[in-house]
């Protein structure tokens, strides 16, 4: 094989890993450039990689995605195979068989493959609404936030950081993996996504018992309660953040009123100076956008947050190598 060949079947190996890890939408695949690859007379070692690095890839052995999802993958990947006149895989279809005599559960996990070579895995919900919250799943924006968190890591460095609407905890585990922050809060109201929460924690390695000191580079990692609606000025205080980040909470006005009453009171009720703050959210409506920034500049008191708001269209996520459709924007702070 010539060396740019070699490149190219390294590149497109590592499309579908990190794709099939994360259970990223089949259609995102590279399926042009593999059925390109399999017309090489190599095509077939090709796909005996590419079923290691996903179904048989080891952290996909303990921590899988749904079987749905590998039962479409599967089919689809055989499909291509078939599309070529060659011999038939026999691993390709008792991947497939392993498969279809699985049981289908109401979680599954979506893992990411970190610069450094650790990964991030979570067990998420199934279904995109599950007891009646969207909490129990990953958005894109969070995938952003963590991938800008990598890329910046002297944001969070040492630092007591307060993630506002965790989720199913993708952000913070990236940056508690990758950013060595001093101490990690992460928070959400909603008691099936706590509980997710505290279970992904654990998962990744991280204890959650209380004032246990931490181990060389590993922060201190708590799961809190946080209402928007109910947190006092108090409770915020107490957490004593130098960082405060949310990501995909920006989705209807209700809850955009609410974030920016608990970044008001950040910025009012810290000892020393406020938090820097960072949100990434992906655009859904332009008014709730353009209603957050207007909102978080009518402070009387203290005047207006600082509020870094993230995001990019169109970019490459590398956790994923997929395209998040964000926006950018820069809201500096003022006096």
């Amino acid at each position: 094989m010539a060396p740019e060949d070699h490149e190219g079947a390294t590149s497109l190996l590592q499309s579908f890993e990190r794709r099939f890890l994360a259970a990223r939408a089949l259609p995102s695949f590279p399926w042009q450039s593999l059925e390109e690859k399999l017309k090489d007379p190599s095509g077939s070692e090709l796909l005996l990689a590419i079923l290691q690095k996903t179904v048989k890839h080891p952290v996909c052995v303990q921590h899988g995605p749904s079987v749905k999802y590998a039962r479409c993958f599967l089919s689809k990947l055989i499909k291509k195979h078939e599309a070529v006149p060659t011999e038939p895989l026999d691993a390709l279809y008792e991947a497939l068989a392993e498969v279809l005599m699985a049981k289908e559960s109401t979680q599954c996990h979506r893992s990411y493959l970190l610069p450094s070579g650790d990964s991030v895995t979570l067990s998420e919900s199934t279904a995109i609404v599950s007891h009646g919250t969207t909490g129990l799943v990953t958005w894109d924006a969070a995938l952003y936030l963590a991938e800008w968190a990598i890329e910046n890591p002297a944001a969070f460095t040492d630092r007591t950081v307060l993630e506002l609407g965790s989720g199913a905890g993708l952000t913070g585990l990236a940056i508690c993996k990758a950013c060595c922050p001093r101490a990690y809060i992460f928070s959400d109201c909603h008691a099936q996504v706590l509980e997710q929460l505290r279970g992904n924690v654990r998962l990744n390695g991280f204890p959650l018992e209380l004032h246990t000191p931490s181990d060389s580079g590993s922060p201190n990692v708590t799961v809190a309660k946080l209402d928007w609606d109910e947190v006092t000025a108090s409770q915020l205080s107490a957490f004593q953040a130098d960082v405060v980040i949310a990501a995909d909470v920006l989705y209807c006005w209700e809850v955009t009123l609410s974030l920016v009453r608990v970044l008001k009171m950040l910025a009012n009720c810290q000892r020393t100076s406020a938090p820097d703050v960072y949100v990434a959210y992906t655009v859904r409506s332009q008014d709730t956008g353009k209603m957050f920034i207007t909102e978080l500049g009518q402070c009387p008191t203290c005047g207006p947050p600082s509020v870094t708001v993230l995001g990019s269209t169109g970019k490459r996520c590398p956790l994923t190598l997929a395209n998040c459709s964000l926006t950018k924007s820069i809201r500096p702070s003022q006096s």
